[in-house]
């Protein structure tokens, strides 16, 4: 019994021992000297960052995280259209619908900026009820509404010789017209009014025999003037045979 307890002191003091050795070495400090310390004395250049250099990095491939843009009204209305079309042409894909609609759109735009600018133009240049493009446009700017205006100050027999030696024979018509109404005013047979129509003038007329003649005057008038009738030699000396013949008659009554 006293050898076993001699045997646990034994080995309960070899431990303690063994603890105070490695608390020791822990608490033992490197002591380096100062000549073993290496200074970097090296000369280190400052560099600043260039302005705006942040703008540099702003292009796609910078770009990490990708955001869906969101969709308007038009991009919706386009989407509309496109499913539109796949569904009665049968495309591959909806890219191929979405072409198509974009080049319908573009056509759709051209076409009507290309009609608005002749639409303008027309109103800009005949404001007669003549056609830009028509077949017999006047070859001579002529102010029609002063003309109108002072129709009792015209001498509308200048007039007609100077288009006849220009040829313009739906010119020559109209001066005519505007002629044969000069002579009807002045003889009171009709009161000139620049804002009234043949009819107005016609209703005005209590001579059947004149109302008859001016009824026919006016439908050549309308139709050689307004309606761009196709004026030969032979249609053109009758016509203008019938107003001369109106306003020789109305000069004597």
């Amino acid at each position: 019994m006293n050898k076993f307890i001699i045997l646990i002191l034994f080995f309960f003091c070899s431990k303690i021992g063994a603890q105070d050795t490695l608390v020791e070495t822990k608490k033992e400090k490197a002591i380096i000297a100062q000549k073993d310390i290496k200074i970097d004395t090296a000369f280190v250049e400052l560099k600043p960052f260039a302005k705006n250099f942040k703008t540099k990095y702003t292009s796609t491939p910078f770009i990490y995280e990708f955001k869906t843009p969101k969709k308007n009204a038009w991009d919706r209305f386009k989407e509309w259209l496109a499913n539109f079309f796949s569904k009665l042409f049968e495309f591959k894909n909806n890219k191929a619908a979405s072409d198509f609609v974009n080049v319908l759109l573009k056509i759709i735009a051209i076409s009507i900026v290309v009609a608005v600018i002749y639409m303008i133009v027309k109103a800009i240049m005949n404001k007669e009820g003549q056609w830009v493009f028509g077949k017999n446009s006047d070859k001579k700017i002529i102010n029609y509404d002063e003309i109108e205006k002072n129709i009792h100050l015209v001498d509308f027999e200048k007039l007609i010789n100077q288009s006849l030696q220009s040829d313009e024979k739906r010119l020559t018509i109209r001066y005519y017209y505007l002629w044969l109404l000069k002579k009807m005013s002045e003889k009171q047979i009709i009161i000139w009014d620049i804002e009234k129509t043949n009819s107005d003038y016609l209703y005005e007329i209590k001579n059947p025999v004149q109302k008859e003649d001016f009824a026919y005057a006016s439908y050549l008038y309308n139709n050689i003037w307004y309606g761009e009738f196709e004026l030969n030699d032979a249609i053109f000396a009758k016509t203008r045979k019938t107003f001369e013949k109106s306003i020789q008659t109305i000069s004597k009554t």
